[in-house]
């Protein structure tokens, strides 16, 4: 029998932290809680809660040495404010489903074998959510676990656009391009349909979701053609830590001068390159904001982000022929006017003109009335996608948008 009101928990496990949300099904989608435990593995993690009530807003310190402990912590936290029963389901975020899972699916055993097989495509990532889910179905056995995989927004691309140049008996090993932030396109998608109606949707659309991790996302009819993300989600532009694309000459040429290794360059090209490895000094946009007129190197790490963001737009414009809608979504795509303007400047050749007192202030339409390109500003959130697709998967009826 299904619940009258189902409570869903999100969960989105990254390699140093757990964020969760707790949604009520009753009719919409309602956020009761959300929150997170951050710097897991060091001194200072902390559970942090956010909620409707005064006893649910709160930040504690806790003993959490790995993802074992701090789930553990998590799971402590839930039975004691939800209750035994106060559970329905719980949704995972899964940043990696392989060539295989293209769409959410109630988690089984063998999903959990074949998503262990997978790990090697994302290592950063995909044993921690395992982990994640295991110790869930250990705590409580008979609560249904949804995975939601990152990766499904992308998975029907063309074949030029997933075929990655190198030989091709890797494509047979599941090598390809995947793209990521599936998730936040699924959702900034669904918003776009509700706020512009969806013959916009339908249109040529270009996606910008830039925050501390960064890509873009090319949609034509609701689907997505292109992608800057790639293999993994290093590719595409510069990120807070992460490189983006780089020439693949530099793995020969820095083990040959630097004696670096391959995990040595995976360490760098993912947390001490982007804004971070540019700068020196500072992977936080807003740091380098207040910094650029006083230091060159943060002036420097702004603007190669900015150029990069920019460079992709021209090129899923030419993918797709035009764009008649450019969407900004992430922390920094929602509250960075001034990156935002600095990326579309010179982009009126493609009808694109922001209109400088609405984007100051980070209204949702932030294009002038003459812009040919409508240009949006849209919070994104992918815990709200989380579990709008776990009532999809199982059942539990609410209407199909987002509660406003």
């Amino acid at each position: 029998m299904k619940p009258a009101n189902p409570h869903i928990l999100t969960i989105n496990g990254g390699s140093s932290s757990i964020k969760f949300a707790v949604f009520e099904a009753a009719g919409s989608l309602n956020r009761i809680l959300g929150g997170s435990i951050d710097q897991i593995g060091l001194p200072n993690t902390t559970l942090r809660v956010k909620g409707l009530s005064k006893a649910d807003n709160f930040s504690r310190p806790v003993e959490a040495q790995n993802h074992t402990f701090a789930v553990a912590t998590l799971m402590d936290w839930i039975k004691e404010r939800c209750g035994k029963d106060g559970l329905s389901a719980v949704g995972h975020r899964v940043v990696q489903g392989g060539p295989k899972y293209s769409k959410p699916q109630r988690i089984t055993e063998e999903m959990v074998e074949e998503l262990r097989q997978l790990s090697p495509f994302d290592p950063e990532h995909l044993p921690e959510e395992i982990l994640l889910t295991e110790a869930f179905h250990r705590r409580f056995p008979d609560l249904p676990q949804v995975a939601c995989f990152d990766t499904a927004f992308h998975h029907d691309l063309s074949c030029v656009a997933r075929l990655l140049p190198i030989p091709r008996r890797y494509e047979a090993q599941g090598v390809r391009r995947y793209g990521f932030h599936g998730l936040s396109y699924e959702f900034l998608m669904g918003e776009l349909a509700r706020l512009a109606g969806s013959e916009a949707a339908q249109g040529r659309v270009v996606l910008a979701h830039l925050g501390n991790g960064a890509s873009l996302a090319a949609v034509r009819y609701g689907k997505s053609v292109d992608t800057s993300m790639s293999f993994t989600p290093t590719a595409g532009i510069p990120m807070g830590t992460r490189s983006g694309d780089l020439d693949p000459g530099l793995v020969w040429y820095l083990s040959r001068t630097d004696g670096i290794d391959a995990k040595q360059f995976n360490e760098m090209v993912n947390f001490k390159s982007g804004l971070l490895g540019i700068s020196e000094t500072s992977s936080d946009m807003r740091e380098l904001l207040d910094r650029e007129t006083q230091d060159v190197r943060a002036a420097e790490a702004v603007a190669l982000f900015c150029y990069q963001v920019k460079k992709w737009i021209g090129a899923f414009a030419a993918a797709l022929g035009g764009i008649d809608t450019l969407i900004f979504a992430g922390g920094i795509g929602e509250n960075a006017p001034i990156v935002r303007a600095r990326i579309c400047e010179g982009l009126g050749f493609l009808g694109i003109e922001l209109e400088e007192k609405q984007n100051a202030t980070n209204e949702g339409l932030i294009s002038t009335n003459a812009s040919r390109v409508s240009v949006r500003v849209i919070h994104t959130d992918e815990e709200w996608m989380i579990a709008h697709t776990v009532c999809g998967v199982l059942g539990f009826r609410i209407e199909n948008k987002k509660d406003v």
